[in-house]
């Protein structure tokens, strides 16, 4: 009985390590950047050697994708959460917005982490592993809304996106600074309404 009492310790022990690594390097690309990380100082904040790190992972660019995936993934899951392609435009947008507002005003160095990768390679293996099943979820929403006549149609998924999710985005980012144009700035249920208000409006035929 002890023998299993101190393996199911050892288990626990190393998920903590793992976890404590994984927090740490999310914490770290966000105020330094990817460039910023590296092993020793991710080791020493996480609070584990050098060698523990890679018991978990085969690098640094393995680490990194890895982190990465894995807030993708919850990103992904929380955003679809009570969402069907099949829903009416409108509501269905708002759906999103409110699953992304959550998610990001929840986790907001996760989010932050998410903007800093956006634009390297990471992202792209993100989106090649776990982005498919959600592209097409989102494709079928958006080819629908159209045969509805619900929505305009647009010539690339890229300009939907910017019209459709950067309004939210931005909102979230002054929120998060805590200002904007140098004023104080507080994103409230209403402010993100009149702004999806607006941008199904602009969506609209």
């Amino acid at each position: 009985m002890n023998i299993h009492l101190s393996l199911y310790s050892m288990r626990i022990k190393d998920e903590n390590k793992e976890h404590a690594i994984r927090k740490k390097t999310i914490e770290i690309i966000v105020k330094d950047g990817v460039d910023g990380l590296s092993m020793q100082k991710l080791a020493k904040a996480a609070k584990v050697s050098p060698a523990t790190i890679y018991l978990y992972f085969k690098n640094k660019n393995d680490l990194i994708t890895q982190v990465y995936l894995d807030v993708t993934k919850k990103m992904t899951e929380a955003s679809l959460k009570n969402f069907n392609p099949d829903m009416r435009f409108a509501e269905g947008l708002r759906v999103q917005w409110a699953n992304r507002a959550k998610f990001c005003l929840k986790y907001p160095l996760e989010n932050q982490f998410m903007e800093q990768l956006r634009n390297t390679p990471f992202h792209s293996k993100a989106i090649h592993v776990e982005g498919e099943s959600f592209g097409e979820i989102m494709r079928k929403f958006i080819t629908r809304a159209v045969e509805r006549k619900e929505m305009i149609p647009f010539p690339s998924v890229e300009v939907f996106w910017a019209v459709a999710y950067a309004p939210l985005y931005l909102l979230i980012r002054f929120h998060q600074q805590g200002k904007s144009f140098n004023k104080k700035f507080v994103m409230t249920d209403e402010k993100m309404r009149q702004t999806l208000t607006l941008v199904i409006k602009a969506l609209s035929p």
